[in-house]
């Protein structure tokens, strides 16, 4: 009896992961000093919770103050005193090879090389292997937790500037770093795919309205092997979304458009519930004041290898650049309209050799099948105040990718609103309520859909062996 009731929990679990459905341990992500409070994690997600910090200041006064709009129909009164804050804000991507980092793996250099930040948006993909046990069965955080204890250490280990072989500039960028404590906002996972957003400590007394959605792309439109992790967050009166994704892989003529779909699906299925609509309370990724789209987006280059080698033997990016299917894409509209990507001068940063500055297609002794060298890793952002001072690469040999890091100056609305929403016109989008017989019913009625799927399982299994990255 026990044996069928771990078979039957087990299977559950299977297929929960293949139609990413959420529960309540799958909603749980990490915070800074924080103690847990029961919010609503997605519109899309009825049956499932996400924790959320509750020592943010007014972070459960998010229905009635600092609202920039309201809903429709609605009236209010409003006050408004404005003030603006210049930040700087870190994002940076990186593919890590399904490779659990090393206890000797230094992140400093990738993460404050260059100046100190105040927000850092730091996302991976691949932090676990993508076989089949990892796909449908329980998560590993193992990695996750590893790769946070790094992160931490980089952030917050002050080390001695050395005035004599610093540049003013970067003295003057990094005079004030040893005073800098960072706290991190949220972290999550899904499969290898995870997000962590870590702010200045002293900031972290005006962010509310933390919420998160998932959206998995993997086998079968489904698994969570690919897909998006949405983080939206408000500093002060500014609405901020980072999106860290992990597009449709390969480099067959039309596998372009399987990432332009992906792309399309995050968007539209990305949904963030809030209890008021308002424009401080966007619950689509396009609605926010400032958006970071990164990630290991696949993209690769129209060209043959043959002509690519004699590109990168010259450190021809701008020709290579043309051969580019994202800037393809982008400029036949027909995917990231309207977003921005700042100017590549560095190398491509997909495939290379483990441990190795040879790109796998360079060498005819690798085992491993060739690729064309491509800028799978990137970074795209979109919104008013925002300006990206660099956009660079690193150059750790940890991974067959390397790292992707840009640098953005954003402004921070910090106006003082004072608005009064009619009570009786307020639109709730989702309910704050704990988990209701009807709730529960509809749960019990999606895991009995979700068990007739059982048989496509293996099918999802067979798949994921032959699924190239």
């Amino acid at each position: 009896m026990r044996t069928e009731s771990r078979k039957s929990k087990s299977s559950w679990l299977a297929v929960r992961k293949w139609l990413n459905v959420k529960s309540n341990s799958d909603a749980k992500f990490h915070s800074d000093n924080c103690r847990v409070t029961e919010r609503k994690n997605s519109c899309s997600d009825q049956d499932s919770n996400a924790f959320v910090p509750d020592h943010f200041s007014d972070w459960l006064k998010d229905s009635t103050n600092g609202m920039k709009g309201s809903a429709v129909g609605e009236k209010e009164t409003s006050h408004v005193t404005t003030n603006a804050m210049n930040l700087r804000m870190f994002a940076g991507t990186w593919n890590v090879g399904g490779k659990s980092p090393n206890e000797g793996l230094n992140l400093k250099s990738w993460l404050t090389s260059h100046s100190p930040a105040d927000i850092y948006v730091i996302g991976f993909q691949e932090i676990v292997p993508l076989n089949a046990g990892n796909v449908l069965g329980p998560e590993d955080s193992g990695p996750a937790s590893k790769w946070l204890a790094l992160i931490r250490e980089a952030l917050n280990t002050n080390d001695i500037i050395d005035t004599e072989t610093t540049s003013p500039l970067t003295s003057y960028l990094t005079s004030d770093s040893d005073s800098r404590h960072y706290c991190q906002v949220t972290s999550k996972q899904m499969v290898g795919v995870f997000l962590s957003v870590w702010v200045r400590a002293d900031l972290c007394n005006h962010l509310t309205n933390l919420k998160l959605s998932c959206v998995g792309r993997g086998i079968m439109g489904y698994l969570g092997n690919k897909g998006s992790i949405s983080i939206s967050m408000t500093l002060y009166n500014t609405t901020f979304c980072f999106v860290c994704t992990h597009l449709a892989s390969g480099e067959k003529f039309g596998d372009e458009l399987r990432r332009n779909l992906d792309v399309s699906e995050i968007l539209k299925k990305t949904k963030f519930c809030h209890s008021f609509k308002s424009l401080l309370h966007p619950q689509t990724i396009l609605e926010h004041d400032i958006i970071i789209w990164l990630g290991d987006l696949n993209y690769r280059l129209a060209a043959g290898y043959d002509d690519t080698h004699e590109l990168l033997k010259k450190n021809d990016w701008e020709a290579l650049l043309e051969k580019d299917q994202l800037r393809i894409e982008q400029r036949a509209g027909r995917v990231f309209k309207g977003w921005n990507e700042g100017s590549i001068y560095f190398a491509p940063t997909y495939k290379y050799l483990t441990n190795s500055d040879q790109y796998v297609a360079q060498t005819s002794k690798s085992k491993e099948k060739p690729r064309t060298p491509a800028w799978c890793d990137r970074i795209l952002w979109k919104g008013e105040g925002l300006n990206q001072m660099w956009y660079v690469r690193g150059e750790s040999k940890f991974s067959d990718h390397r790292p992707v890091s840009s640098l953005f100056s954003v402004q921070v609305d910090k106006s003082s609103k004072n608005l009064t929403p009619s009570a009786a016109t307020v639109t709730r989008s989702c309910s704050l309520k704990p988990l209701t017989s009807a709730a529960f019913s509809s749960t019990c009625a999606a895991k009995v859909q979700a068990e007739e799927q059982l048989m496509l399982l293996t099918r999802a299994q067979s798949c994921i062996v032959s699924a190239p990255r």
